[in-house]
């Protein structure tokens, strides 16, 4: 899966002030998005607001993406849940035809056991024939994928191909990284760990800012390649920034500067607010206060 390595970035969707699917916003975000220098695209992901999404808004969003990509970027789609049958008859019957892989979240609220969640995957990777990211965010889902977990999950299914690691431990990171199979991908799922994790031998982040500066893919390139100095500087630049989107979550943060970009609305729907005027004005500062100068 050479082609997800790299710069993924979780695309928003956006609204309009009506709390409607706001199409053009959304082709706007692909086209900025390619042209920051990603290196493939997640569609639906838990920065898409999914949870909120009808069935239909969700069909409109895909068709409206692939439509826009134009083949020019691989896509993944995220389909995860916490009813095992259910999601494995989402893949099942769905059309995947222009996704290289699904990202699938770990069953969130149910709280399962590590033996719990092994089986989980393991029931949709023996009746699903595409490839499976593991999504690990245990600040959502409530609780972790340990990297023991993860390890067997690699070495039995040969169509789950990497995780998505956002558990803010670093050396859980590592451990994954130490053990895994050489083929199997390591995604940073927090883009302030990201740089750290690719030069760690990672194979780079599905991230969130990464549809706005086109520094931070940058940044990832560097790593991957081991321009340890090179890919600090950018991102000493871009960490305020960084810090700055997450104050209220996300994606209200990254919507803001979106909007402070010109490039959609900053518009989300309950139980997620917008960001906050304030916030605003701290990412629009934080922005224009970006930094690459060398610091050797």
């Amino acid at each position: 899966m050479e082609c997800l390595r790299g710069t993924g970035v979780a695309l928003i969707t956006p609204f309009t002030k009506n709390n409607e699917l706001d199409e053009r916003g959304l082709k706007n975000v692909v086209n900025h998005t390619v042209e920051c220098g990603a290196d493939f695209l997640v569609v639906l992901g838990t920065t898409a607001e999914t949870p909120t999404l009808s069935a239909k808004e969700k069909e409109r969003i895909k068709e409206l993406i692939i439509e826009e990509n134009n083949g020019r970027l691989p896509l993944v789609l995220g389909v995860g849940g916490n009813n095992t049958f259910a999601v494995q008859q989402e893949i099942s019957q769905g059309d995947f035809t222009h996704f290289d892989a699904i990202l699938s979240v770990s069953p969130y609220y149910n709280k399962p056991t590590q033996q719990g969640i092994y089986e989980h995957f393991q029931f949709i990777a023996e009746h699903v024939d595409k490839k499976i990211i593991i999504y690990n965010v245990p600040s959502r889902t409530g609780s972790n994928i340990e990297s023991r977990t993860t390890l067997r999950l690699a070495q039995d299914f040969e169509n789950i191909v990497g995780i998505k690691e956002a558990s803010g431990n670093f050396l859980q990171g590592l451990e994954i990284i130490a053990e895994k199979p050489d083929d199997f991908l390591v995604l940073s799922g927090d883009d302030e760990l990201a740089v750290s994790t690719t030069l760690a031998g990672g194979d780079g982040v599905i991230s969130v800012i990464g549809q706005v500066v086109p520094e931070y893919s940058q940044m990832i390139n560097l790593a991957l390649n081991k321009k340890t100095t090179a890919a600090y500087e950018i991102f000493y630049g871009i960490q305020n920034l960084i810090k700055a989107i997450y104050l209220e979550g996300n994606p209200a943060g990254i919507k803001a500067l979106l909007e402070i970009k010109g490039i959609c609305s900053r518009y989300t729907r309950l139980p997620i607010v917008a960001a906050s005027l304030q916030l605003v004005e701290k990412i629009k500062v934080s922005e224009m206060n970006k930094n690459f100068k060398n610091r050797r």
